[in-house]
């Protein structure tokens, strides 16, 4: 499949009026096409099952350099799948996207691609603590929400639960931060670990809470069970 016929593909599927819409909602400059998510799920779920992974890589890179919304929410809707053997050049394209995040949505769907490649190698976490340390808050915000998944055991095992403490470490320096991005991934990561270890999140608060705008300590507290 060529860019050209993928991009005639996501066209057919344009509603027409919705693109200024989408475009007042999310407030960057770019252009939206005004595609619905399921029409674009089902699409990219299409192309999944018919290129191989070396396709849909050179696809994704395409379709993400043309800066057109649902093309970049295509490109990680392509890559988002928990087996993929090899999988080296897509953690290495998903990675390389994260210095243009701008955008909440595309950010997320790309992350969302990236968790499946954490999980499969979770020693990429070395790469993923370094965006900690960036000056775009839109990377370091990337660093919580692709480690969204080690919140959601009830009982991880050891290297799980270490890498639980990881993350939190990192959290923990981002109560200082002011960004309002910021201090919203760090009350979401803590409102999702809420579900399945409250007693930890109570922890966390009790030491970190007073630094943490008040709207992102009522996100981490959501799931805590009244005592």
């Amino acid at each position: 499949m060529t860019p050209d016929q993928a991009l005639a593909a996501m066209t057919a599927l344009i509603e027409p009026g919705r693109a200024e819409g989408m475009a007042a909602y999310h407030k960057v400059p770019r252009r939206y096409l005004g595609i619905a998510n399921p029409a674009l799920n089902e699409l990219t779920k299409e192309w999944r099952g018919r290129l191989s992974v070396d396709e849909r890589v050179a696809l994704a890179d395409t379709l993400w350099q043309t800066d057109i919304f649902e093309a970049r929410l295509a490109a990680a809707k392509l890559l988002t799948q928990a087996r993929i053997r090899p999988d080296d050049a897509v953690w290495a394209l998903i990675t390389s996207w994260v210095p243009d995040f701008d955008s909440w949505a595309i950010a997320d769907h790309a992350c969302m691609a990236g968790q499946k490649r954490l999980i499969a190698d979770p020693s990429r976490l070395d790469e993923v603590e370094a965006w900690t340390r960036a000056d775009s808050h839109w990377t370091r915000r990337a660093a919580m929400v692709i480690t969204l998944p080690w919140t959601k055991q009830n009982h991880p095992k050891p290297a799980d639960a270490a890498i639980r403490e990881r993350v939190l470490g990192w959290a923990a320096g981002y109560v200082r931060d002011e960004n309002w991005f910021i201090q919203k991934s760090v009350g979401w990561w803590l409102r999702d670990l809420g579900k399945h270890d409250p007693d930890r999140v109570r922890a966390f608060m009790s030491e970190n809470g007073s630094r943490m705008k008040p709207f992102a300590r009522r996100e981490a507290e959501k799931n805590l069970p009244t005592l």
